[in-house]
């Protein structure tokens, strides 16, 4: 059983339109990595073009902030869910 990446509508629009996605990896940027090959469009917006997570973008990983688990090198399992969770500018 694979990761599970929960998208919002803004960014599920770049991923023809799934608000689940299924990856794999041992890491959470290894599934990122995964779902960024399968999704180009959805890449730039997951993170920069060397990889890395942007400030501006927080993922979940079972309702817990990666930032307290390592960002990227977060370890993930089968049944794991990662939440994504863009910031929204405007006044």
């Amino acid at each position: 059983m694979p990761v599970t990446l929960n998208l919002p509508s803004v960014l599920a629009a770049h991923a023809g339109g799934a608000r689940t996605i299924q990856a794999t990896g041992r890491t959470l940027g290894e599934a990122v990595a995964d779902v960024a090959a399968r999704y180009p469009a959805l890449a730039p917006r997951l993170r920069d073009k060397d990889g890395k997570p942007y400030p501006f973008v927080n993922f979940y990983l079972n309702d817990e902030d990666v930032r307290f688990r390592g960002g990227f090198a977060a370890p993930v399992e089968d049944g794991d869910e990662v939440t994504v969770i863009p910031a929204i500018a405007g006044g």
